[in-house]
């Protein structure tokens, strides 16, 4: 099983029902497929669910019947059905909280010539809604929506970690000290660094990639927790640029919310 699969940090329902769980363990099949997983057997799901080999079988079967999965003849290997991806853009399409973001978010990185990025919460990693990049600096790095990064490491992800429910934020930092046993003597004073300045500042910054500075800031809606960042490729000093993009973070944050302040009236 993935280091990174999480799954003790599943929201806990005590009354799960036999036919509940099955549902449980069809989705567990669903998201062992990652970038760069095009095709998986029924070993490499089991290893990777904790279930058996049987268990896998009959529930990636079922996906099959369903639509959601389809299987490879030569190798008897499955993958993902187009089904899924209509489900992704049903929820892009379908978030109000993405739709009053995106247009001042864009306006942002042209006018800035930075990088801007919303995205929300997954168990121990966060998940990109939009991802829109001006960076002054030609940059090989690509990210979309979609995509995942470490929640422990990145600005998006300790945004997150400074407003999340207490008793979820304590999960997840009991978890990442599992996770990162032999880096949390570095990685726990700058977790709680990071929550100490969004407490204050309002924001937080991070560089986990080389010569990327990101700098971000927790968003609210409707009960749904999110992040928003900004950031560029640059070889700058790292305090320098933070200074230089807090306030456009922020004066951008003030902007969204007040959309979606309105959008709850």
């Amino acid at each position: 099983m993935s280091s990174r699969s999480a799954q003790s940090l599943r929201p806990e329902n005590p009354g799960r029902s036999p036919s509940n769980r099955s549902l449980e363990r069809g989705i567990e099949i669903l998201r062992s497929f990652r970038p760069g997983s095009e095709l998986l057997g029924n070993a490499e799901l089991a290893e990777r669910t904790g279930l058996s080999r049987s268990t896998v079988s009959r529930l990636a079967q079922t996906l099959v019947g369903m639509g959601y999965l389809q299987v490879e003849p030569r190798t008897r290997a499955y993958s993902l059905a187009p089904a899924v991806l209509s489900l992704a853009h049903a929820m892009r399409s379908g978030s109000t909280a993405l739709a009053i973001a995106a247009p001042h978010m864009r306006a942002a990185s042209q006018g800035e010539r930075i990088n801007v990025g919303l995205a929300a919460p997954d168990r121990d990693e966060m998940v990109y809604l939009e991802s829109i990049r001006y960076n002054r600096r030609p940059s090989l790095r690509t990210v979309v929506s979609g995509q995942r990064v470490p929640m422990e490491l990145t600005s998006l992800g300790r945004a997150y970690l400074a407003s999340a429910p207490e008793g979820r934020r304590k999960a997840l930092l009991a978890h990442f000290r599992r996770l990162r046993r032999a880096q949390w003597t570095q990685l726990g004073p700058a977790l709680s660094e990071a929550i100490r300045a969004v407490e204050e500042q309002g924001y937080c910054a991070a560089a986990w990639q080389p010569e990327v500075v990101a700098v971000a800031t927790p968003l609210a809606f409707k009960g749904s927790h999110y992040a928003l960042n900004v950031s560029l490729s640059t070889a700058e000093p790292f305090a320098q640029m933070v200074r230089e993009l807090a306030p456009v973070l922020l004066a951008l944050k003030a902007r969204i919310q007040r959309g979606l302040d309105a959008a709850t009236d």
